[in-house]
């Protein structure tokens, strides 16, 4: 008997000392990072615990007043917890005056704290300091006239106030970055873009927010100018196929017209966003001065976004918009850079075979594609003039030519009206100090 009651109460201590030794707590993580809340503010926390949380609670604290802004209960599970494993979770919620109108603006605290669900049930937390931001902000836009060609440049000056962390253009799904003019305290500008794509009845606005999700917008005049953009068929025969498709993708096996539609469009796309993720690769400030240079006595192959239909054996197999200019002279020509500017990008780029983009400042950049060589690399400042390489027929292209483009904050413009020296002083340079 004395043996039975020794194993019963060792078991007695076991189980408990077992499930508590099995208890865990819990890791938080406010992601993205909470630094200001409005009136409904979205809040996403990352939740790791393997047994997963029997409550979470959200508390914004201010003033010495606490206000919980989400208590969420789930079912209680001390003893078989162990039976479970949970892995990362994402959980969100609102949180803000909506739900606490005593909250004023100003200085606060979130805290958001977990239940652990097994038999310790540890409380852990993760806190933020935050601001309180429920007025919205304002911005006044210049009120200059702004003529606009679709497919190309603009600029709009504008005045924010308030509480203001993000501003710029907004044209459709587009949005295009602002900057402060050095020259005018308190004025930000924007260059924007009417891209090729949108509809022509679409209203930019200037737009002035920040992270509590308060938004102001402002119009000012403008009129576009619609531009009808040219449709050809471009045949493509097996020795050109042979030729490009070996040549970007030299150790790919298959079909080579297989091979080649999915360069054309699924390269396509992703050579394009990477040219449009070197917006972040500008300078905070012009770089350039005057007109930018054109390949002089080139003669034009093709237009800014012509739309292509690829013919071949007779039969249409893809279409795609071609964002430039195709230039062509004689072979191996030295190519300028079309103005001053540092050198962003100098390397293979897929369609765009052997490729330079130079960055002029403040998201404007130009593009040069389908070199035979390099003369510049990446971090190289050069002056309008320059040789940034000699052309060739590298990536997606049948011939020896220069592809050139230039891009707005990522997105490709035509780079005609950068060439004309009259539009950069009445539809840039009249507008902003900051050069």
């Amino acid at each position: 008997m004395r043996t039975l009651a020794v194993v019963i109460l060792l078991l007695v201590i076991a189980v408990p000392v077992t499930l508590l030794l099995l208890s865990g707590g819990t890791t938080l993580k406010l992601d993205p990072p909470v630094t200001v809340i409005g009136t409904l503010t979205p809040v996403q926390v990352r939740v790791e615990n393997p047994h997963g949380l029997r409550r979470l609670t959200a508390i914004i604290e201010q003033n010495g007043t606490r206000y919980t802004v989400i208590d969420l209960k789930e079912p209680a599970n001390r003893v078989t917890f162990w039976r479970k494993h949970k892995g990362l979770e994402i959980r969100r919620f609102q949180a803000g005056k909506q739900q606490a109108p005593a909250l004023r603006d100003g200085k606060a605290r979130l805290i958001v704290e977990a239940e652990s669900n097994d038999f310790r049930g540890r409380t852990d937390s993760v806190e933020a300091d935050v601001q309180i931001i429920t007025q919205a902000p304002r911005v006044t836009a210049d009120g200059a006239q702004h003529y606009i060609n679709e497919g190309g440049s603009e600029l709009v000056a504008f005045t924010p106030s308030g509480y203001v962390t993000d501003s710029g253009v907004r044209v459709g799904r587009y949005a295009f970055r602002s900057f402060p003019d050095p020259a005018q305290a308190g004025q930000r500008f924007s260059l924007f873009a009417y891209p090729w794509d949108l509809p022509g009845d679409i209203v930019p606005v200037v737009y002035a927010g920040n992270p509590a999700g308060a938004e102001a917008t402002a119009r000012f005049w403008f009129k576009l100018f619609p531009k009808k953009f040219r449709s050809r068929d471009l045949v493509i025969d097996d020795a050109f196929l042979e030729k490009v498709v070996n040549q970007i993708e030299p150790n790919g096996s298959g079909d080579l017209l297989t091979r080649f539609l999915k360069i054309n469009g699924e390269m396509r796309r992703q050579n394009n966003k990477t040219l449009a993720d070197l917006r972040w690769k500008t300078a905070d400030h012009f770089l350039w001065s005057g007109a930018f240079l054109p390949l002089v006595n080139a003669a034009i192959e093709s237009n800014f976004a012509d739309k292509r239909s690829y013919i071949y054996k007779g039969k249409k197999v893809d279409e795609q918009v071609h964002l430039g200019f195709d230039l062509a002279v004689t072979q191996h020509i030295p190519v300028p850079a079309a103005n001053d500017g540092r050198v962003v990008w100098a390397e293979n780029l897929g369609i765009y075979g052997n490729c330079v983009v130079v960055d002029h400042g403040y998201g404007l950049q130009s593009i040069y594609g389908h070199l035979s060589e390099f003369a510049v690399k990446a971090g190289d400042m050069v002056k309008k003039g320059q040789s940034l390489g000699k052309s060739g027929s590298t990536g997606l292209a049948g011939g020896d030519h220069l592809h050139f483009s230039m891009q707005v904050d990522g997105v490709q413009v035509n780079p005609i009206e950068w060439w004309d020296e009259h539009w950069i002083k009445d539809r840039i340079l009249s507008k902003v100090k900051a050069q």
